[in-house]
C-alpha cells in the first residue's frame, strides 16, 4: 500500500522520498530493463504520465519525479535571484535520483517545464544520458529571443508569473482552481477532454503550501538565471551531444510557430524530430502516438 499522500494513481510503482540539500524530491519507480526517467510540466505532476507508464513497465525500469516546487516534492523558499528553482538545480535533483537508485545512465523524457530540465540535464550531466526526449518546447533562450505578439498571447503566463512583489501569487491564491482550469481549457485538440480526476489531481497539488510561490519562482528563474546559463552555453558552443528526440503537437503553438527541428539543431548535435497529432499536452491527448514515438526512438539509439 502506498504511503498516505503519495499515491499518484499509477500501479506498479514504489514511492521514495529523496533529499538533496534539505529539499525532498518525491519519486516513484518500478519495472525492469533500461531506465526511463519521466519529468512533468506546468502545472502538472507525475500523474501526467499515467497513460504511458503501464506499457513502459512491461520492458523498462520507469522512474518518475515531481520537480522541486511541484506535486509532492518540497517547495523551498525561492532565495536570491530565484536560483533555488534554476533548471540547473532541478537537473541536479534528477542526478541525485539516478545516483540514489544506482543508475549509471537513463533515457530522460520531459514535457513542458520538465523538458527544459531535460535540456539542462543533458548539458550538465551528459554522462548520465543514454538519450533524451523533449516534448512540445523549443529552448527557453530561443523563446525569449523571438518574442512577438503571438508568443506573448499564447504564453502570457511566462510574463505574468514573473512579476514581482507577490502579485501573481496573490491572484493565483485567490482562485487556484480557476487558474488550473485555464491552463487546460482550449489547449487540447478537438474531441479530447481531460479526465476530471486529472484536473483535480493537479489542482490539489497546486493548493499545497508553497507551491504557487515555487512555481512562480520557476518562471522567474527561466526569465533570469536560466537565461544566463543558456547564454554561457551558447557562447562556449556547448550543445546536447546525445541523441535527442524532439516531439511537438501538430495543433499547438510550438508546432504552428516554429520549424521545431531546425531550431533544436542549433542546440543539439543529433536531433530526431517527430510531430504528434495533439495540441500541447501530447502524452495525455495522444498517449499511443507519444509512446510509439518514444519506442521507435529508443530502438534507433540502442
Amino acid at each position: 500500500m502506498a504511503e498516505p499522500g503519495t499515491d499518484i494513481g499509477i500501479a506498479g510503482l514504489e514511492h521514495r522520498r529523496l533529499e538533496r540539500d534539505g529539499v525532498g524530491i518525491a519519486t516513484w519507480a518500478g519495472g525492469s530493463g533500461s531506465t526511463v526517467v519521466l519529468l512533468h510540466g506546468y502545472p502538472q505532476t507525475s500523474h501526467m504520465w499515467r497513460h504511458l507508464v503501464p506499457a513502459l513497465l512491461e520492458d523498462h525500469h520507469v522512474v518518475l519525479a515531481d520537480l522541486r516546487g511541484y506535486g509532492r516534492s518540497d517547495a523551498p523558499e525561492p532565495g536570491p535571484l530565484d536560483a533555488t528553482y534554476a533548471k540547473r538545480e532541478m537537473a541536479a535533483d534528477v542526478a541525485l535520483v539516478l545516483d540514489s537508485l544506482g543508475i549509471d545512465s537513463a533515457h530522460v523524457v520531459g514535457h513542458d517545464r520538465g523538458a527544459r530540465v531535460v535540456h539542462r540535464f543533458c548539458l550538465d550531466f551528459p554522462e548520465l544520458v543514454a538519450s533524451a526526449a523533449v516534448l512540445d518546447i523549443v529552448p527557453t533562450l530561443h523563446m525569449f529571443d523571438h518574442v512577438d505578439r503571438a508568443m506573448a498571447e499564447a504564453y502570457f503566463h511566462w510574463f505574468f508569473l514573473t512579476r514581482d512583489r507577490g502579485l501573481p501569487e496573490t491572484l493565483l491564491r485567490a482562485d487556484p482552481d480557476a487558474w488550473i482550469r485555464s491552463r487546460f481549457d482550449g489547449r487540447h485538440r478537438d474531441g479530447f477532454a481531460f479526465e476530471p480526476s486529472a484536473i483535480k489531481a493537479y489542482a490539489d497539488a497546486f493548493r499545497r503550501p508553497g507551491v504557487v510561490e515555487a512555481t512562480c519562482a520557476d518562471y522567474r528563474a527561466a526569465a533570469g538565471i536560466d537565461l544566463e546559463h543558456d547564454r554561457t552555453d551558447r557562447t562556449s558552443g556547448r550543445t546536447v551531444a546525445r541523441p535527442l528526440l524532439v516531439g511537438w503537437g501538430t495543433n499547438g503553438y510550438v508546432g504552428r510557430s516554429f520549424d521545431v527541428a531546425a531550431v533544436w539543431r542549433e542546440y543539439a548535435a543529433d536531433v530526431r524530430p517527430v510531430a504528434i497529432e495533439a495540441d500541447h499536452y501530447v502524452a495525455e491527448e495522444n498517449p499511443a502516438a507519444t509512446l510509439a514515438a518514444l519506442r521507435d526512438f529508443w530502438a534507433s539509439v540502442q
